[in-house]
């Protein structure tokens, strides 16, 4: 038995188990319905403010230089989130949970706006300025500062560095090397090769390398894909309706689940949460690390949570569905057999001849080595609340390009079971947090809706409105002057 073997010879019970306890009894019915309860406390806040979510992705910081751009945050977020989930997760979603799946995919992803508004809110009201000079925040600053629980914050972060850091890593280098393979055969520890080179020097580069990276790659890649899902749905225009109806059909039950595969309400469910959350990342406290990082515009906590709404957006309702029903609309599901990234070049192929599954695998690679670089992003600022230094940062860099080599040659189904024991166990611990810490994120809204009534087109938040909060926020960031002062780095 070889190295890898004897690792996922004793991974597998382990993952197993937390996975049947987390997704079978808890998160499948808590995710849905925290997003709910916020959805109502807020008035449905992700379709109400809509137009804003847009009007806030500006490309500067303004006069405040301490945080990157709220669109660099929205694609460093949306480089993370666009990945394997929706061309991969999407593909397992169906074999396994039939056509109903992308039904609860689509209502994790409604309700869930709302739950990435509210994390991402706070996220920036608890964000600090770090070492030098530079904004930094999460679910572990509010858990700390916001709770008044460090204790907690620390667990989170612990649990951010081994899902982000390092287990979703190799997921996506997974599913690059499925996908290279596929396309031109190209073995296994080559592609682990060219992701550590490719990685490693924007890695070692910091937070805002990735962000200049992601703002170009992500937006790029994204509408080349979206541009072929459109020509796919365009000429199959009268069969779309027909796939609407069977997805929804599915969700319920209703109808015998595509492919003949494990059909019913029940794992239609379960599999949509799953993969919904692994593509959206809402309520998991992974995209508030990014979030806290960027200068909001307005300058109001609100503002920024709205354009992290969006990516939730952008990623499920968007980008999944188009992945979807080009797999539906080519007949692969039910003929073809393929599971995973090869099920969707497999329904490209069919779509579009050869160069579908060519296009399949340069675009995963694109969006897996982006989702990389914004996962390292995340599991640094953790880091960071963790205090590990210099030392700790460059522990991490190196795990996280360890992961990237061995997810290249790891087994699809023990790499994603991992995957969602880790994102499972970061979801329970930041929906306990944001539920507690709801009221505030409830008065930040009715300050921002306030606001926006009484005519000011850029809301700025007045830490001064908010007494109660007292030494828990940095009142030298949320200021109603117009000019915000830089503070200089501690020594």
């Amino acid at each position: 038995m070889d190295l890898v073997q004897l690792i996922e010879h004793t991974l597998s019970p382990i993952v197993g188990g937390i996975n049947g306890v987390l997704w079978n009894y808890l998160l499948v019915g808590v995710l849905p319905l925290v997003g709910l309860w916020f959805s109502a406390r807020l008035g449905f806040i992700q379709f109400r403010r809509f137009p804003k979510m847009i009007s806030g992705l500006v490309r500067g910081t303004g006069d405040d230089n301490a945080g990157i751009s709220p669109l660099q945050s929205l694609c460093t977020s949306l480089a993370s989130r666009v990945g394997t989930g929706n061309l991969v997760g999407v593909a397992i979603a169906l074999t396994v949970g039939g056509a109903g799946a992308i039904f609860w995919m689509w209502l994790v992803a409604c309700l869930g706006m709302a739950t990435a508004y509210v994390e991402s809110t706070l996220a920036q009201l608890y964000k600090r300025r770090d070492n030098e000079g530079q904004y930094r925040g999460g679910p572990a600053l509010y858990m700390a500062h916001g709770l008044r629980k460090p204790w907690l914050g620390a667990i989170f972060s612990v649990c951010l560095i081994l899902a982000f850091g390092l287990v979703f890593s190799a997921v996506q280098a997974n599913s690059i090397s499925e996908a290279v393979r596929g396309a031109w055969g190209i073995p296994a520890a080559w592609t682990a090769a060219v992701l550590v080179a490719l990685a490693a020097p924007v890695i070692f580069g910091g937070l805002r390398r990735v962000a200049k990276l992601s703002e170009v790659i992500v937006p790029a890649m994204a509408l080349a894909y979206l541009a072929l899902a459109a020509w796919v749905i365009v000429s199959n225009l009268t069969e779309v309706p027909a796939m609407l109806a069977l997805i929804v059909r599915s969700a319920f039950g209703l109808d015998q689940a595509a492919g003949g595969v494990l059909g019913g309400l029940a794992v239609a469910l379960l599999n949509g949460v799953k993969r919904g959350l692994f593509s959206n990342e809402a309520g998991m406290g992974s995209a508030p690390n990014i979030a806290a990082s960027a200068t909001p515009a307005p300058h109001h906590p609100a503002s920024q949570g709205l354009v992290q709404a969006f990516g939730v957006f952008v990623d499920t309702l968007v980008i999944c569905t188009a992945t979807a029903l080009m797999i539906l609309l080519s007949g692969a599901l039910e003929t073809a057999g393929g599971d995973g990234v090869v099920l969707t070049q497999q329904a490209m192929a069919v779509h579009f001849g050869g160069w579908g599954p060519v296009f399949i695998a340069v675009a995963l690679s694109f969006f897996a080595l982006t989702s990389i670089l914004g996962n390292y992003a995340y599991a640094e600022s953790a880091v960071v609340f963790l205090r590990g230094g210099r030392i700790g940062i460059l522990m991490l860099r190196l795990g996280c390009l360890a992961m990237v080599a061995w997810g290249a040659f790891a087994k699809l189904d023990l790499v994603w079971n991992t995957a969602d024991a880790a994102m499972g166990l970061m979801a329970m611990v930041n929906l306990i947090a944001i539920v507690l810490l709801s009221g505030v994120a409830i008065k930040l809204t009715r300050d921002y809706d306030r606001k926006i009534r009484a005519g000011e087109k850029s809301p700025r938040l007045d830490a001064d409105d908010f007494p109660e909060l007292g030494d828990t926020i940095d009142r030298t960031i949320w200021t109603a002057r117009k000019t915000v002062a830089p503070v200089a780095a501690p020594k």
